[in-house]
């Protein structure tokens, strides 16, 4: 059985072949804005497949997948078998993505477990001592913070966020990347203590997304940097549901 595993998220949506035990080496990509019926048969043309599994956070995209995908397919929910619990008041505002999140980080961390997911937005995804879903934090993501200031200002440049070489800027830039880098780190800490203090134990903290591995060098308290724990609960999620 080969899976197509697809992560639609705000950004870039992405595809991977799998099969019920690991991950395939081929990977595509289309950019969000430019997913359509056309587009998906250029990009994945000749890609051989059993079944899709599919979590989307932007509809319209989830409804173009949904109409193009001709073989058995899944799209995650609330609703989904998923191994992990969901012990939270409005489970179907859960964003997909985030419990494609929950069920890799439970898989390869063990609970409790913080997933932090450095995407469009940095969400913070929390899973319980008793290995289930209670919730937990969204902010802008570092990318956004940028944009903001260069859409909103008059004379603030867009900038490439990298690790800052003093937290001193002598130039724009580079304090605009001090503020970015620093700032967010702090951010990050902040959350992440919280979570830790309300929870009332320590969890394993694991960082994903483009992002992650940016960030997680000066935030001691994350312990990993998984960039497949998305696509791994999606191959999770197929193997469970179908």
């Amino acid at each position: 059985m080969t899976y197509l595993l697809i992560d639609n998220s705000n950004t870039r949506t992405k595809f991977v072949l799998s099969t019920p035990d690991a991950l395939l080496p081929e990977r595509y990509m289309i950019p969000t804005r430019e997913v359509s019926e056309e587009r998906l048969d250029e990009v994945l043309a000749g890609v051989h497949y059993d079944a899709a599994v599919v979590c989307s956070v932007v509809p319209r995209v989830g409804e173009v997948l949904k109409s193009w995908i001709g073989k058995p397919c899944h799209f995650l929910s609330c609703d989904s078998r998923l191994g992990v619990g969901i012990d939270y008041p409005h489970p179907r505002q859960i964003g997909a993505d985030r419990l494609a999140n929950a069920v890799g980080a439970a898989a390869y961390y063990g609970s409790p477990c913080v997933v932090v997911d450095f995407g469009t937005a940095v969400t913070f995804d929390v899973i319980g001592p008793r290995c289930t879903y209670l919730g937990g934090a969204i902010a802008p993501g570092l990318a956004s913070m940028g944009d903001y200031l260069e859409r909103n200002t008059a004379l603030l440049p867009a900038i490439d966020p990298r690790e800052p070489a003093h937290a001193i800027g002598t130039s724009t830039v580079e304090a605009m990347q001090s503020g970015a880098v620093y700032g967010y780190r702090g951010l990050v800490k902040e959350i992440l203590a919280r979570l830790e203090e309300e929870l009332g134990a320590r969890p394993a903290v694991v960082a994903t997304g483009g992002d992650a591995a940016l960030i997680a060098r000066g935030v001691e308290r994350i312990d990993h940097v998984d960039p497949d724990i998305t696509l791994n609960g999606l191959r999770m999620a197929a193997v469970l549901n179908l």
